[in-house]
């Protein structure tokens, strides 16, 4: 999900500002090398430690900018992300509950503390929901990044691509 996760461009950025790209990491316009091969290096790691018998963490992908219908954010603001990643600590510790997705495991409303701040349930689930036609479009995205990286893109982030859109198949 990281190497192909989408960023609005800043001053960063040569073009318009505030246009959503494919930007793994949010760090092109940073890397000081070719973006497969930052990819591999990290696959390449993930093998040797697990290899060794190493635990490795579990990776949390949140999108704090999902908008209603009238687009206006539905997540409160930056000053709740703590009840975020008081579920994520929770999982760690195998306390908090998840609900299966095609993507992974995803909290439910039930699952977080909302003492002081009244989301609805409808409004938690909309900030939460994983829509198949809006995958299928995310993948189309995804792919343009992996045609720019072709020459030297690790088979891995293909094939993990190609599970997630048959998970998504009507």
């Amino acid at each position: 999900m990281a190497a192909t996760m989408g960023s609005e461009t800043t001053a960063a950025i040569t073009g318009k500002v505030g246009v959503v790209r494919r930007d793994p990491f949010a760090m092109i316009a940073f890397a000081g090398y070719n973006m497969s091969d930052y990819f591999q290096h990290w696959l390449n790691m993930g093998k040797k430690l697990e290899a060794e018998g190493a635990t490795l963490p579990k990776i949390y992908l949140v999108n704090w900018f999902r908008k209603d219908e009238n687009g206006k954010f539905i997540w409160p603001g930056f000053g709740e992300n703590m009840r975020v990643l008081a579920w994520i600590l929770g999982r760690a510790e195998n306390k908090a509950g998840a609900t299966e997705t095609p993507l992974g495991l995803s909290p439910s409303h039930i699952d977080f503390n909302w003492n002081g701040l009244a989301l609805s349930p409808e409004q938690f689930n909309q900030s939460t929901a994983v829509r198949a036609d809006d995958w299928r479009v995310e993948l189309d995205l995804h792919q343009e990044l992996f045609d720019k990286l072709d020459k030297r893109l690790p088979k891995e982030l293909l094939e993990i691509k190609t599970k997630i859109a048959n998970r998504f198949q009507a």
